[in-house]
């Protein structure tokens, strides 16, 4: 009984954890075309870029808290969580590389490590395995990556705020990706594992 009414709960697709992780993917594409509007023309508006993202943000708490709470965890929310967090990821990359306030080798770093996991994915689901799920360590790495962008986004500009926001930012920048990193060598290790059982299973 107790099995049939947590299968009930994972089935479901429209739960306020999975709307608020829907609105989150909703908000990806505008927060990037404010970030990049005054590359086209456009007023700045770097302010309401960085509420799209503190509202992503809590967004991002709150549908894994109110998930666990009202037992709602379900295996679209699973999918839909990480997916949210790696494009808010990937477009502030892009956005802030185009306006030149972040490397490319930094760029370059972050997203070869998204390549590596889409391969890890691949092979997960060649073998039968649904994606690896957030651990610990992925989520620390996107709080410091979250945390770095909206810094760095703050310090194109003058002023001690700026200064400030800029050494901040790229001490998050660092730490997420060093993290972010390590988070993918531990994903290759669990994958390795899977196949090597799945390997000798056979």
């Amino acid at each position: 009984m107790g099995d049939q009414a947590t299968q009930v709960q994972t089935a479901r697709t429209f739960t306020i954890p999975n709307i608020l992780s829907m609105a989150r993917l909703a908000g990806v594409p505008l927060f990037l075309w404010l970030i990049l509007w005054p590359e086209f023309g456009g007023p700045k508006v770097d302010g309401w870029a960085l509420l799209v993202l503190a509202l992503s943000g809590v967004s991002d708490y709150l549908d894994g808290k109110l998930a666990r709470r009202w037992n709602q965890v379900s295996s679209l929310g699973r999918v839909l969580d990480p997916a949210a967090d790696r494009l808010y990821i990937v477009s502030t990359l892009v956005g802030l590389t185009w306006r030149e306030i972040l490397p490319w080798w930094i760029t370059a770093l972050l997203l070869s490590r998204e390549l590596v996991l889409l391969v890890m994915v691949w092979i997960l689901d060649r073998h039968g395995y649904g994606p690896p799920q957030v651990n610990f360590l992925g989520k620390a790495a996107t709080f410091n990556l979250m945390y770095a962008f909206p810094l760095l986004l703050l310090s194109d500009g003058n002023g001690a705020v700026a200064t400030v926001a800029g050494i901040l930012g790229w001490a998050f920048a660092g730490w997420g990706t060093a993290l972010y990193w390590w988070a993918g060598i531990l994903y290759i290790v669990q994958v390795r594992r899977l196949v090597s059982a799945d390997a000798r299973a056979g």
